[in-house]
């Protein structure tokens, strides 16, 4: 049975989750580096081609969580997924259940649709990653992120 507090995201929820999202971004010691904006979100969820998703929990009536999502596709699965970009729950909300709430309501999502995987990034001191490996998540420790941004981004694409 699906969990009452855990619904999509709906347009008049935009504020508060940027709201989270910035306290996600103070949490993970990087508050400089979040830039999101309420129009920006607004755009990414709910514009002509949302390529993003997104859940909320609410308790009593107060956004106390978010959730926002992509999907990704495996070339060797031969099918999508979902990419967990951010989780989030406020502190007094941990340890209610709520965290293991979003990420099964996101898991439910991936198997009604055939999606053969559900994926996210977790920073290596984040406590959290022993609450994911008690739900059968396992590291991927082989791999290696790779990123361009910025100068290094347009240095590249400037020899397309």
């Amino acid at each position: 049975m699906p969990d009452e507090r855990i619904r999509r995201v709906r347009e008049e929820d935009v504020d508060a989750v940027v709201e989270l999202v910035h306290d996600l971004a103070e949490y993970e010691r990087a508050p400089d580096e979040c830039h999101l904006t309420a129009d920006q979100l607004r755009a990414a969820l709910f514009g002509e081609s949302p390529a993003l998703f997104g859940h909320v929990a609410v308790v009593d009536g107060e956004i106390v969580g978010f959730m926002l999502w992509f999907l990704n596709f495996s070339t060797w699965r031969g099918v999508h997924g979902i990419y967990l970009e951010d989780l989030y729950v406020r502190p007094s909300q941990r340890g209610t259940g709520l965290g293991k709430a979003m990420l099964a309501t996101l898991a439910a999502e991936c198997v009604a649709r055939g999606y053969a995987r559900l994926e996210w990034w977790v920073l290596n001191w984040n406590p959290a990653t022993e609450f994911y490996k008690s739900l059968g998540a396992v590291p991927m420790d082989e791999w290696t992120v790779n990123r361009l941004t910025d100068d290094s981004l347009r240095t590249l694409a400037a020899q397309a």
